[in-house]
């Protein structure tokens, strides 16, 4: 392993280009993201309005690893994902998340293709990847289970949002199991 991975690549697929989330990015992606379903099961379910949003996008910008994801297509802003901060210990982890995509680009596989992409990127420096979310965030969970991460029922965090408690769930996916799973590369 090539030691810390870079946490802002520029990645493409075949749909999609992924590059370093910049400023410029903000109006275009609260664009996607003043889609209140974007947000209706997330745990911070409000992340729809301005301020809100805007609160989130500054603290992406800041912390390096941030994404815009274009459609190709029309190159148009679709979305976000980010890499958090790596973790050295055993082998290597890293998380992937605070993702959300157009409800437009909903059940194309888009989601697929940027997770692929950004799964293969990470692993030739990490040996594992990690995921966070909320319980009741079903439709995300779904999407993380059929590109092959699993729950780790030993690992969750405890938070509160707007008074109420927020229980995250970690889903891992390792690098042996996504060679072998639904994203592999054929």
């Amino acid at each position: 392993m090539a030691g810390e991975p870079d946490r802002q690549p520029a990645l493409e697929t075949a749909r999609l280009t992924i590059r370093p989330l910049r400023e410029a990015d903000r109006e275009p992606l609260y664009d996607v993201a003043s889609d209140p379903m974007v947000w209706e099961q997330h745990p911070m379910h409000d992340r729809w309005r301005r301020d809100v949003f805007d609160g989130f996008f500054t603290e992406c910008l800041a912390s390096g690893g941030a994404l815009a994801v274009i459609r190709k297509s029309d190159g148009r802003v679709v979305g976000h994902s980010r890499y958090g901060p790596f973790d050295p210990e055993d082998g290597g982890a890293i998380e992937i998340g605070w993702t959300f995509l157009a409800g437009e680009c909903w059940g194309r596989g888009l989601n697929h293709e940027l997770k692929r992409a950004m799964l293969e990127h990470v692993f030739a420096h990490v040996a594992r990847v990690d995921f966070r979310v909320g319980e009741t965030n079903y439709r995300s969970r779904r999407a993380l289970e059929t590109i092959g991460a699993v729950r780790d029922p030993a690992r969750y965090d405890l938070d509160r949002y707007q008074g109420r408690r927020v229980v995250q769930l970690y889903y891992t996916i390792d690098r042996e199991s996504f060679a072998s799973g639904p994203l592999a590369s054929t």
